[in-house]
């Protein structure tokens, strides 16, 4: 009975063999495999076509990002131009000194970064704000100070705790210095960090590369007129880094060049006995060589330090330069603008002589003041009784003011301007320095513009004794009285006398520029000259300057009008 239970089971069983197809189950077995092997074969198609185009077609691009893994291209800042003056005296020079940088994109949180510096070397309250500020300011630098001008005692504690302080580097910097302080601090000028402005100005002027790695740029004097000079170029090291970004080699390196070397027509000693001669009175001095237009001094009282800005003046220093009254900042001989005075009396008497409205040996009776035809208002000269019978001649010796009122109303402003905007007054004399004003020289037209009103015939008169509208800068009046020694030749003030390549050290001069030649008859200028002469002796407005002096010099007295100064008034 258990053998016939079995068997229906048995017959269930090869009923379904039956069922199957050996040879369309093996078709069927052998489309899966084929479809599986043309995947695969797709899939490593597909993979080796990746490897061939990154290791072929992208292996400049993929070598490239490897070396940029291992190496660093790492600007090298050229050496900053020595300014000499012309005795090969040091105005400014540079050197070198450690300083520690944090590179953020390296340094994690810098806060804690600074923190566990200030527990190596000392950084104080000062030296965070400053952080801050260039972080703020230079995004495109790749490392930013943190303390400069590290002791060796500092650098070598740090040098112990390098491998503490991811992002953090010690460099050898070189730093500017300005050895005769506040005494050229206006000619000179001196370098500050590189701010916003001048970074947009350098993409703007497409100089930019040509500063990576630099901090600092010309702000002021001839240290900003000529920057691209001084600059130099910067060179590229090629430098191989460990995990670390710390540099194991120098792979290759393209040198900077060293920015020229200026050699200057100012005469340092000269310019000390000047700043000397002033003592705390407030004032400009330009001295020029006729010769050649060269600036052999060009002071300015008060004066401030060039050394507080170099790596960035701090905020009180900076309020007390620029809030004080004597306004140490401003560069007097370029921007001092002032009513010339009596100065202006030598080129109003010559153009007198040359427009025929006097002759040299016209006289006029100086009663102590000038009145206009029909006015009842006194000019009043200087002297109050007068000079008595006074010619050209004697009207610039003895200064006579009256003589000048009369000129200036026979000859007019038009034409007293034009003549006189020969010499450079009302025009910018275009020498090496920035910031220069241009003066004044009026006429009616441009009292129309500026006031909408119209020219008054006393506004004549006292322009003649250079006061009223007219007005100069110490560097106008030196342009002028050397043309007036050179016979109406005017040149250009430069202040840079010659520089010196730095790869042929070749000793380059600067060729002197004639900005014009005004025609002028010898004999009326030879007059002039010997009343300027005539100034410094006996008799003359001048005559205690030339008193005992072993050389003949001339010169030209003046004073101007003074208004009162208000408490917490500026006075320029």
């Amino acid at each position: 009975p258990a053998d016939e239970s079995a068997k229906p089971a048995l017959s269930q069983t090869e009923a379904m063999l039956r069922l199957i197809n050996p040879k369309q189950e093996f078709l069927r077995y052998r489309r899966r495999l084929e479809i599986a092997g043309i995947g695969a074969a797709i899939l490593f198609v597909g993979l080796f076509g990746r490897f061939v185009w990154l290791q072929i077609a992208q292996f400049d691009h993929y070598h490239a990002l490897a070396d940029s893994n291992r190496i660093s291209l790492v600007p090298a800042p050229p050496s900053r131009g020595v300014i000499y003056d012309r005795q090969s005296m040091v105005l400014a020079h540079n050197f070198a000194a450690n300083t520690l940088e944090i590179t953020p994109s390296k340094a994690g949180k810098l806060e804690e970064t600074i923190d566990r510096l200030g527990q190596i070397v000392t950084i104080e309250a000062a030296d965070r704000k400053r952080f801050k500020k260039l972080l703020a300011e230079s995004k495109n630098f790749e490392s930013i100070p943190i303390r400069n001008l590290l002791s060796e005692e500092e650098a070598a504690r740090f040098a112990v705790n390098r491998y503490r302080f991811p992002g953090v580097e010690m460099k050898a910097r070189q730093f500017r210095q300005y050895p005769l302080g506040d005494i050229f601090a206006h000619v000179v000028g001196y370098i500050g960090r590189i701010g916003e402005k001048d970074q947009a100005r350098l993409i703007e002027e497409g100089h930019e590369t040509n500063y990576k790695g630099t901090d600092h740029i010309g702000k002021l004097g001839l240290e900003a007129s000529y920057e691209t000079w001084l600059h130099g170029r910067t060179g590229i090291e090629k430098v191989e880094t460990d995990s670390g970004g710390r540099a194991v080699r120098t792979l290759s390196r393209t040198p900077p060049v060293a920015g020229y070397n200026l050699y200057l027509h100012l005469d340092a000693k000269l310019q000390q006995v000047a700043e000397r001669v002033f003592g705390d009175y407030r004032g400009a001095l330009v001295a020029l060589d006729p010769r050649n237009g060269g600036v052999l001094a060009l002071v300015s009282k008060p004066g401030f330090d060039p050394n507080l800005f170099v790596d960035g003046i701090d905020a009180a220093t900076w309020r007390e330069l620029n809030d004080s009254l004597d306004r140490p900042l401003i560069n007097r001989a370029l921007r001092g603008i002032y009513p010339p005075g009596s100065t202006i009396k030598p080129f109003m008497g010559l153009a007198g002589l040359e427009l025929g409205v006097r002759k040299p040996g016209d006289t006029i009776a100086d009663p102590g003041y000038f009145t206009l035809p029909g006015s009842s208002h006194r000019y009043r000269d200087w002297k109050k009784d007068g000079h008595g019978m006074v010619d050209l001649k004697r009207s610039i010796t003895i200064s006579c003011d009256t003589y000048y009122y009369g000129l200036a109303q026979q000859m007019g402003i038009e034409r007293m301007a034009g003549f006189l905007s020969q010499f450079g007054f009302g025009k910018k004399t275009g020498v090496d320095l920035d910031g220069e004003l241009a003066g004044l020289m009026p006429t009616p037209a441009w009292k129309t513009k500026r006031f909408k009103q119209p020219w008054w015939p006393g506004e004549t008169v006292v322009a003649g004794i250079g006061q009223g509208y007219v007005l100069t800068t110490p560097m106008q009046l030196a342009v002028a009285t050397m043309a007036l020694a050179n016979d109406g030749i005017v040149y250009k003030p430069q202040l840079l006398r010659a520089w010196r390549d730095p790869e042929t050290h070749k000793l380059i001069y600067a060729a002197p520029q004639v900005m014009q030649s005004i025609k002028l008859n010898p004999a009326f200028v030879q007059i002039v000259k010997e009343a300027m002469v005539d100034v410094t002796r006996p008799g003359g407005t001048a005559s205690i300057a030339g008193a005992n002096t072993p050389y003949l010099f001339a010169g030209k007295t003046g004073t101007a009008q003074v208004i009162g100064i208000k408490q917490g008034a500026r006075y320029v």
